[in-house]
């Protein structure tokens, strides 16, 4: 399969499917799609980066060995939202990297803190802080006050998000 032209043939939930579980049967494949991704064509690179956001489903780890070429994609300008938000999902689904924690940690408190940042961006960077904290317990604080600092102007997505976040912090936090 050429995933190029197969992502350029049709635009569906189905043909995202397709192609990510094609990308995760083999590196090769994946490297096909990572590099459908950051492709200069925006139509690629966003139907790209929807399969990615499936791959991640289908198989955790298949996106590893990429993350030196997708974490960088978090603080570009010139890509568009879609290509953020998938990057996000898959950010907020697997085990990071220590050597990542600190760029990731940073890009994400930006994202929910930027007034600008779209919903579902700030939704899996409040995911990915919370999954961060079991390292670095410390910004639980940090992710609780600017979550309900925020509250009363943020869309129904980071309240329903947020909500879920402070209620496990809480609940956790009655198990010690």
């Amino acid at each position: 399969m050429n995933i190029k032209e197969e992502l350029f043939a049709e635009h569906s939930k189905q043909q995202a499917v397709t192609v990510a579980k094609y990308a995760c049967e083999l590196k090769e494949n994946m490297q096909q799609l990572i590099d459908c991704l950051l492709s200069p064509d925006t139509i690629i690179a966003q139907r790209a980066a929807w399969s990615i956001g499936w791959s991640v489903r289908i198989d955790r780890n298949s996106l590893l060995p990429f993350l030196p070429l997708l974490i960088p994609l978090m603080e570009r300008k010139d890509v568009h939202d879609a290509i953020i938000r998938n990057i996000m999902l898959v950010l907020e689904s697997i085990d990071i990297p220590e050597e990542y924690h600190g760029f990731v940690m940073n890009g994400c408190f930006n994202f929910i803190e930027n007034p600008a940042t779209p919903p579902a961006i700030k939704a899996y960077s409040m995911t990915t802080v919370y999954n961060l904290s079991r390292y670095y317990p410390e910004i639980l604080q940090e992710l609780k006050t600017i979550i309900e600092n925020n509250w009363d102007n943020e869309s129904p997505a980071f309240k329903s998000r947020g909500k879920k976040i402070l209620k496990s912090m809480k609940r956790n936090q009655l198990k010690k």
